[in-house]
């Protein structure tokens, strides 16, 4: 990936070996991977075993979930806030859990 950045920054018309821009294609490698970072993840790894026996049968609704994405299309950043909201059929997922993995989704390419 860093030799695509180092293209790119050579098709804008910037100097690659210039010093400002020596490291820029591993930092925007590195910054890449961390904004997909939810390619590399699966729900169970978030998880991580955190459901737990319930007999209610009430929604459950988590709200204002702040999110971070990038636009398939332009490969833009953008900001947004998520609620979710389900029906326990006897287990819960541990709150925090539902914010995780809302991440790792929005860790991935989206219409926004």
């Amino acid at each position: 990936m860093e030799d695509e950045f180092r293209k790119i920054i050579d098709a804008i018309g910037e100097n690659v070996k210039r010093g400002g821009l020596l490291d820029t294609p591993k930092r925007a490698a590195s910054a890449m991977k961390f904004l997909t970072r939810g390619y590399d993840q699966t729900v169970e790894q978030v998880v991580n075993g955190a459901l737990f026996d319930s007999d209610t049968n009430e929604m459950i609704v988590v709200q204002n979930i702040e999110m971070y994405s990038l636009c398939e299309h332009h490969l833009l950043p953008f900001i947004g806030k998520c609620h979710v909201a389900y029906i326990p059929t006897g287990k819960v997922l541990g709150l925090s859990k539902v914010a995780r993995i809302v991440d790792m989704f929005a860790r991935r390419l989206q219409i926004q």
